[in-house]
């Protein structure tokens, strides 16, 4: 029965593929990244007309001591200064 589905309604195979119906770890609250790691925010940026891309910002282990307390208007102005960014790009899972 399951390619008899998978026939009539072919975005079964995409949800059973990608698994991207599932968050892991579980009960997190990935908009708030701070409640895991160190020096990190979450920032979202609109790449086009109805489409929004969720992004953290962690600064190194370097910045802790300038990053402790600080707002996010002081972490959108770090990613403008001279320090080099890192982007790592997560994969298709759904999740940060």
């Amino acid at each position: 029965s399951v390619p008899f589905l998978i026939r009539l309604f072919p975005a079964l195979l995409t949800k059973f593929v990608f698994l991207n119906l599932l968050a892991f770890p579980f009960f997190v609250d990935l908009q708030r990244p701070e409640l895991l790691l160190n020096n990190t925010i979450s920032l979202y940026l609109a790449t086009e007309p109805g489409v929004t891309v969720g992004i953290w910002h962690t600064v190194p282990g370097s910045r802790e001591a300038e990053a402790r307390g600080q707002d996010r208007r002081w972490y959108e102005e770090a990613l403008a200064d001279a320090h080099p960014v890192i982007i790592y790009l997560h994969g298709n899972g759904g999740t940060r």
